[in-house]
């Protein structure tokens, strides 16, 4: 039980600390982007951008926390549930700065991506050893 739950608290900052190196990557390759930044006035591109940092930082999420978690699904599902539950008010608060599109392409991927990342990475068809 503590192995689950550690691993779904390691996946969460796990996707946080990937989405920050992603973002800080947009930043120092696109100056337009950091222009338009703090409006949040993104062309479709840096939507894109910010989308494919995103589904970078699930994937990871997904793998280490089949990895801490040795293969238990339920951790990695976990894990999607609470970012796609964190991430709700936040797109909820900034409904108005980005097309409908973008939203639901970004709410709903976490949980998906989430799981690919801990099946693609091997880890969630390794079975938990017996203690």
């Amino acid at each position: 039980m503590i192995r689950t739950i550690a691993s779904i608290v390691c996946g969460v900052v796990a996707w946080f600390i990937v989405a920050t190196i992603g973002n800080l990557v947009i930043r120092l390759s696109w100056p337009d982007y950091v222009a338009v930044e703090t409006s949040m006035a993104f062309t479709l591109p840096m939507m894109l951008a910010r989308l494919l940092v995103s589904a970078v930082a699930s994937l990871a999420a997904g793998a280490l926390t089949a990895w801490i978690a040795r293969g238990n699904r339920k951790a990695v599902m976990g894990v999607g549930i609470v970012l796609t539950l964190l991430f709700i008010p936040i797109h909820y608060n900034l409904w108005d700065k980005f097309p409908l599109w973008y939203h639901a392409v970004f709410l709903i991927s976490i949980f998906p991506l989430t799981l690919a990342g801990a099946y693609l990475s091997g880890s969630a068809n390794r079975a938990a050893p017996i203690a």
